[in-house]
Formats: structure tokens, sequence, C-alpha cells
């Protein structure tokens, strides 16, 4: 692959980054990896050619930290095709439970970065008049489950974040896909990857269960994660990917049952909403 794409992915020491990542590179692609710690990710992905790879240490709270990695990434390999925001974790608790320093840390990760990461690619990716933005967002994001609020509204804001650049960045030919992952083989629902909150108020002991429950799926959830990373690549060498994506048969099926709750909801309040307007 002569003129190999350069991938810019995001949270590639473990989990879909790292997937994605080795799969990249198994098929000839170049690629710039970030995450906190360099050595943990140059570990998990083995000894790889520097023409090939280039690991990078970067604070996702920090818009120089990213700023910097992705010139660096443009110095390497004198382009950026694909950037993956990958990198994020689950946060779980009732809305009282969580204090405002577990809030905004979610935010700062799950958001925040993203938007960071976005603002540095494309300014190369104009230039060139070509790339594709993929946010990894969660069915969680379109159809969440009971315990998980803030969580949820990270991934929410992630979801429409990209519908509209999408339509932004059109006419420049930039690709935008949000994917909305179900539960997939990887550490999430390990300690590294989700956080509980601090605080526990008893009254919420059903949302606690509910929690108690989630982690113990790790290990058997549906997702493979060699197969996601398949459909990445597939997706970002497509002409006409989607913009939003369902991955995982239980992602599909969440999200098709919330789409039959809404329709129901927006037909027995019809004559509420048209009631608002001007004769």
């Amino acid at each position: 692959m002569q003129h190999a794409k350069v991938w810019y992915v995001t949270g590639a020491s473990k989990g879909l980054g790292l997937s994605l990542v080795r799969k990249l590179i198994e098929r000839g692609y170049r690629v710039a990896a970030t995450s906190r710690n360099i050595e943990d990710l140059k570990k998990a992905v083995g000894e790889v050619p520097e023409e090939k790879f280039l690991p990078l240490t970067v604070d996702l709270t920090q818009a120089d930290s990213i700023q910097a990695s992705v010139n660096k990434t443009y110095e390497q390999f004198g382009q950026i095709d694909v950037a993956v925001n990958n990198a994020g974790y689950g946060i779980g608790g009732a809305i009282e439970e969580l204090s405002q320093k577990e809030i905004m840390a979610n935010f700062e990760v799950n958001v925040f970065g993203p938007i960071n990461v976005i603002q540095s690619v494309l300014p190369y990716m104009r230039k060139q008049r070509s790339g594709h933005i993929f946010n990894i967002a969660s069915i969680a994001g379109f159809a969440p489950h009971v315990g998980w609020s803030v969580y949820a509204a990270t991934k929410f804001s992630l979801m429409g974040l990209t519908e509209v650049l999408a339509q932004d960045v059109q006419s420049l030919g930039i690709k935008v896909t949000a994917v909305a992952p179900g539960g997939f083989r990887t550490q999430f629902n390990k300690a590294d990857s989700l956080v509980l909150s601090a605080n526990k108020i008893e009254d919420y002991s059903e949302l606690h269960s509910a929690h108690n429950q989630f982690v113990a799926k790790d290990g058997k959830q549906l997702g493979d994660p060699e197969k996601a990373a398949e459909v990445f690549i597939d997706l970002a060498e497509s002409s006409n990917p989607p913009v939003q994506l369902f991955l995982g048969s239980d992602a599909y099926r969440r999200a098709s049952e919330k789409l039959d709750q809404l329709r129901e909801e927006l037909k027995a309040n019809k004559a509420i909403s048209f009631q608002t307007d001007f004769e």
C-alpha cells in the first residue's frame, strides 16, 4: 500500500482502540496513536517501524497536548486522513450521588477531548479537501439504561455534535461518523475504564444493583473488537459512510426499540405538539 492513509487514534493502549491500531498496522496503514502512558501503548502494540507507527503521550483534558500530538502526526507523515475519537470512560451513579468533579471529569474526556481533537485535525483535512472523523459514542447516547445519566449525557452530546459536524464539512470533502457500540469484550467493564460514584445513597439501591449486573457481564459481551476494527477500516474506505452507525446486534435492537417508543410518543402527543402554533 504505497500511499497508505494516515490514521490518528486516541485511547489506543487497550480495547477497541488497540484492536484497531493493530489491524491498521497489519494492513499497511500509517498510524499515530495516543495514550496517557506511552510505555503501555508501545508494549501493547509491539515493535513497529517508526515510518509506520507514531506512539504519542497525550492528556486529552489539555487542548495544547492534543494540538501538539496532531502537529507531530502531520510532521512525521505529511497528512492526516482519518481521526478516531476512541478514548473515553463510563461513569455510573444517580445525579445527586455524583460530585461536580466526577461529572466534569467525564465531560472533559468524553466530550471536550473529542472536540479539541476535531478542532486540531480539521485545518489539515480542509487543506487536503478530504478526511474522515470517527466519534466513538455509545448506544447509551441514544437508548440509555438506568443509572448512567451523566455518561449518557456525554454520549448524547457526541452523537448530536457528529450529526451537525457532518453537515458542516460535507462540502469540504470531509466525512464524519458517530459509531454507537453495544457491549464489546474489551476492558470497558473493568475499573480502569469504568467509574462508579464514590458517594452512595441507599434510596438508589436499584441503580447500584444494575451497576453490579453490568460489571458482571465482563467477558460475556456479544461484540468482537477485532470485527469492529474491520468495520472501521471498511467505513474509512467507503465513498458513502453512514453519519450514525449502531455497532453490534445488541445496539441495533436497543436503537430499534427506542425508535418504536419515540414513534408511539410522537403519535400519542401529536395534538399537544400542534396546539402551540399560531392560528
